[in-house]
């Protein structure tokens, strides 16, 4: 079938849309209201996210070291709970972490900070009267990883990162059709042959800018819900701005070149360095620098802290998916090209 790639592109993006769009988050535990903490009479207040406090037993408390502290629990809905109990007046530690584990959400912990008020931290004390906390796995269900400060806008990872891939697979196809009209020898039809990947480069490029700057907006967004601006000094929002700039460059010089051979022979060349410089300034120079990026200042990008297991299953089609369109768009406009050449032809 020809045009397997429309169909396949198409399906994958339905389903890449269903999932990032309308499939909740994993269960988390984001806040805890500590104010009425202190030595003698306690309540903390626990806030959780896509839960089931109300659907399942749930235990909740603070664990300090091996040792768990629960309460009287007191459960409001499936996102909101307390713990009442009384605290001694001195504690062993404190590396306090909240705790709250039910069997459909599992263990949910949050590590924040806290006033200690009046507790004493005392390392002798006994902590006899402290329980044995127990971990509880959560039900086997796919949902998007829960990952402090990112939360709702880790959906975006299947809509940013893809157009990035996108851009890569339609510059690369770009820089190849580059270096076969540069091997073209003078021949009767050498001309024909250099027009033909001239063509083919420039389309090419031009989806390929397009999905760059889709790339910047969508990063733009992101940025401004988790790094709190538009824009930062990050190197690789930084680099891709410059990428931008360089491929914007390449269509400015081919607008300058009136000679159509000449100008397929130069905007080659301008091509191939253009497509160096973007491998140097996306894939090298960040992994050397500090940055707020995963995979930057030399710490692996998609690791198990960036894109849990059950997230592949929907980013990796959305790669695929958004690549199959990239290439769909390019034929449209190659048709378009063609066809539009073919009349004016017809014309003269």
């Amino acid at each position: 079938m020809k045009h397997w790639y429309k169909i396949l592109g198409s399906i994958l993006l339905l389903y890449v849309a269903i999932f990032s769009l309308l499939h909740p988050l994993k269960p988390s535990l984001v806040q805890v209201d500590v104010s009425a903490l202190h030595a003698g009479y306690n309540r903390i207040a626990f806030t959780g996210y896509y839960t089931h406090f109300n659907e399942s037993k749930t235990e909740a408390g603070i664990t300090l070291g091996n040792h768990f502290f629960t309460g009287d629990i007191q459960v409001e809905d499936n996102n909101h709970l307390a713990v009442t109990f009384d605290l001694p007046d001195s504690l062993p530690s404190t590396a306090v972490v909240f705790r709250v584990h039910n069997e459909q959400d599992g263990e949910l912990a949050l590590v924040q900070a806290m006033g200690m008020g009046d507790i004493v931290i005392d390392t002798t004390t006994d902590t006899t009267n402290f329980g044995t906390y127990a971990r509880m796995e959560a039900k086997s269900a796919f949902g998007f990883p829960d990952l402090p400060i990112i939360y709702e806008t880790i959906r975006n990872l299947n809509w940013h990162v893809p157009m990035w891939f996108t851009m890569f697979f339609l510059m690369i196809v770009s820089f190849v059709n580059s270096l076969k009209l540069l091997r073209v020898r003078n021949s009767e039809n050498h001309l024909e042959d250099m027009l033909k990947f001239d063509i083919r480069s420039t389309l090419l490029n031009e989806v390929g800018l397009v999905f760059c700057i889709l790339g910047l907006i969508t990063g733009s967004l992101w940025a401004r819900y988790t790094w709190g601006d538009w824009w930062t000094k990050d190197p690789q929002l930084n680099g891709a701005l410059v990428v931008f700039l360089v491929y914007a460059g390449y269509f400015v010089l081919r607008a300058s070149v009136e000679d159509a051979d000449k100008r397929a022979r130069i905007s080659a060349v301008f091509n191939l360095f253009a497509f160096v410089l973007m491998f140097v300034l996306l894939m090298i120079m960040p992994r050397f620098a500090s940055g707020l990026h995963p995979g930057k200042g030399g710490n692996p990008a998609f690791s198990q802290y960036d894109l849990d297991s059950s997230l592949r299953t929907v980013f990796y089609p959305a790669v695929a998916g958004w690549i199959c369109l990239g290439y769909w768009m390019y034929n449209v406009r190659l048709r378009a090209k063609l066809l539009k050449e073919e009349l004016k032809s017809m014309e003269n």
